[in-house]
């Protein structure tokens, strides 16, 4: 599997990245540790967390996910061999959230207790923190990279000019620079990305580990109308894309998944690795029939011709 450099930071990924929102929330810990066995023997390594995971879950608290990635790496003796990104920041509580350095302080230890491991690979600002001064938060994390708990800091779901200000205060004071953004990107959900944050990626060599890579399942093409959004827990956040753009896009990843003997999921993502700014899509899934799906999309190769097609049908 060839391997990316996410940003500048050194970290090398397969171009696929799996979502580990879905541990402690729609799978238990025995499926969460079968498929990241069947990921890891696929040749991927990146496993994208988040100390808020899985919080909205009823009787949860946040940090499952975390845990379980924390006891698979335990008894699979593999810390080395994956890159783990966990985030910060997440409103968990009233008096649990924002970007302030003690609080950072306080989470990353707790993370690092529950992934059971000295050090975090990549360190995210899961949300942007309007309150907190850049300085603060980015030292905090200067500290965590001199003391070897942390090695790269990625931002996510920040607009542009944010992201821009954050990079010029970093490089102002000397202090790590964000090498990875985790906005939300699809062929559905393509103009904000497209026209601020792209470029501005681009020009500053940062990765991008974008989520709700296939639209909350609606570009597998199992939603085709209202009645198929009780097909799964994740249904209802699926109705914003039944319209004729929607429909447009599952044409053409029908006509194309046709050409190369692969299915609508396969396609997207297979657009998605294509494109120059994108270093590894996150996707979950929750059956090893899933996964093995999914991950057949980094064999694809698309031509010039079908990605045309692709960015046709889902102008915006």
């Amino acid at each position: 599997m060839k391997k990316r450099t996410l940003g500048r930071s050194g970290l090398e990924v397969a171009p696929l990245a799996f979502g580990g929102n879905v541990f402690g929330w729609t799978i238990d810990e025995k499926t969460s540790f079968q498929l990241l066995d069947a990921f890891t023997e696929s040749g991927f390594n990146l496993i994208d967390t988040a100390d808020g995971y899985s919080v909205w879950v009823p009787g949860n608290n946040g940090g499952e996910s975390e845990t379980i990635i924390g006891n698979w790496l335990k008894s699979r003796g593999n810390r080395d061999k994956v890159v783990i990104a966990t985030k910060v920041g997440w409103e968990i509580a009233p008096d649990k959230k924002g970007l302030k350095r003690d609080y950072i302080f306080e989470r990353v230890e707790e993370s690092l207790r529950r992934l059971q491991t000295d050090y975090i690979d990549l360190y995210q600002s899961h949300v942007d923190d309007t309150s907190t001064p850049f300085e603060e938060t980015v030292e905090a994390y200067d500290r965590l990279i001199k003391a070897g708990k942390i090695r790269a800091i990625g931002a996510s779901n920040i607009k542009a000019g944010r992201l821009r200000q954050a990079l010029e205060i970093s490089q102002q004071h000397n202090l790590p620079i964000y090498q990875s953004l985790q906005p939300e990107y699809n062929l559905y959900s393509r103009q904000e990305f497209e026209t601020d944050l792209e470029p501005l990626c681009l020009e500053a060599g940062i990765g991008v580990i974008n989520y709700y890579a296939l639209a909350s399942g609606f570009l597998t093409g199992k939603y085709r109308s209202e009645e198929d959004l009780n097909k799964s827990q994740r249904g209802g956040g699926v109705k914003r894309f039944l319209n004729e753009r929607g429909f447009n896009i599952l044409h053409a990843l029908d006509e194309i998944a046709a050409k190369h003997n692969a299915n609508p999921a396969q396609i997207s993502l297979a657009w998605l690795m294509a494109r120059p700014s994108i270093t590894a899509p996150i996707a979950s899934a929750t059956s090893l029939e899933q996964l093995a799906d999914l991950t057949k999309a980094a064999q694809l190769e698309l031509s010039q011709e079908d990605i045309a097609a692709l960015d046709q049908a889902s102008a915006y």
